[in-house]
């Protein structure tokens, strides 16, 4: 039987290394890219992030009006019409019911914390704000926001690595062994 799971996860890191995973390589390291420009923008541009977005969507209809005037000269004729560019109404309902049920669980948490029924999880609350308040006034918010996606960027780069995969499902296999036994004593 673990031969055979063995077998199983052998193909699945194969498939995943051919790209048939869904490109997680590829998807963090554009992450990182795009992330160290709006970084660069605005750290060491000493520009806000509206100022990013407005530059960016100067440069996309720039951009699109060349590749417009450039198809009608060489009498190129294109499919896709822009009105024809919605999304669903379900996609919109998912996202939005996905936003609403991120925003109420962290309501939950908070207002369980704040009434001290669970003393563990108010303590918890406040080290973590108590943290991100002495970080926020050691470092600017965008550079832990950068920060933060550096380290994503490199949890997906780890979790896509064949090599790095079987060291940490290795050292993962050990510590939930170690806590077996601690739990059989």
């Amino acid at each position: 039987m673990e031969e055979r799971e063995s077998k199983i996860e052998v193909e699945r890191n194969k498939t995943t290394d051919r790209g048939g995973g869904g490109g997680g390589v590829g998807k963090a390291v554009a992450m990182a890219i795009c992330g160290t420009l709006v970084y660069y923008h605005c750290a060491f541009g000493n520009s806000s992030l509206l100022s990013l977005i407005a530059d960016v969507l100067i440069v996309l209809l720039c951009s699109l009006a060349i590749l417009g005037l450039l198809f009608r000269q060489l009498n190129i004729s294109v499919p896709v019409d822009p009105l024809e560019w919605q999304i669903s109404q379900d996609a919109a309902n998912t996202m939005v019911a996905g936003l609403a049920n991120t925003i109420g669980a962290a309501e939950s948490v908070l207002r369980v914390a704040a009434t001290g029924h669970d003393k563990r999880l108010f303590v918890k609350v406040v080290i973590c704000l108590y943290i991100l308040s002495a970080l926020g006034r050691l470092v600017s918010g965008i550079t832990v926001a950068y920060a933060g996606l550096c380290l994503l960027c490199l949890y997906m780069l780890a979790e896509n690595s064949q090599s790095i995969g079987t060291c940490l499902s290795w050292f993962l296999s050990l510590r939930n062994a170690a806590s077996v036994d601690a739990d059989n004593m």
